[in-house]
């Protein structure tokens, strides 16, 4: 059985691209999985994101992560009936090996998101949370860590 969140929010990620923030479009992430629990976004290796020593950039790497960590805000939102006005603070990154293959990027902190989202809607005030991104390359090795902090208020 198929999951309908899948479709809404890949279209909505690729709208995104096209609309909002034209990176996301080039790099073109392509949304794997995304429930209350886990967001798996994977992106190609390929021409426009190769470096010179032919594995994944690490600005490609970033947008992985920055798209992974923060699609669990929208999801949420649009959950709870809410416009979010999201951000992120900081970001923490630590570069394990190569990508030379497609990269998987997980976030599996829905829950821990959830939460902050209800936070920011009860208090009316931004919630900053960090939360973890592992990339991974087709191999099922880390390639990447990441700890990206999102920033939530609702509009």
């Amino acid at each position: 059985m198929s999951n309908p969140n899948l479709k809404k929010y890949g279209m909505m990620l690729r709208l995104m691209g096209i609309f909002k923030i034209p990176m996301i479009g080039y790099v073109r992430p392509r949304l794997v999985e995304i429930n209350d629990t886990d967001v798996v976004v994977k992106i190609r290796l390929r021409r426009r994101t190769k470096n010179h020593l032919k594995s994944m950039y690490f600005g490609v790497l970033a947008v992985g992560a920055d798209v992974t960590a923060g699609l669990h805000a929208f999801y949420f939102c649009d959950e709870l009936n809410v416009r979010p006005s999201f951000a992120f603070k900081a970001m923490k990154s630590e570069f394990i090996k190569r990508a030379e293959t497609d990269v998987l990027f997980t976030c599996n902190e829905g829950a821990a998101v959830r939460e902050q989202v209800l936070k920011a809607i009860q208090t009316n005030e931004r919630q900053n949370h960090w939360v973890k991104v592992t990339a991974k390359d087709l191999n099922g090795e880390v390639v990447a860590l990441f700890e990206m902090e999102i920033s939530v208020k609702i509009k």
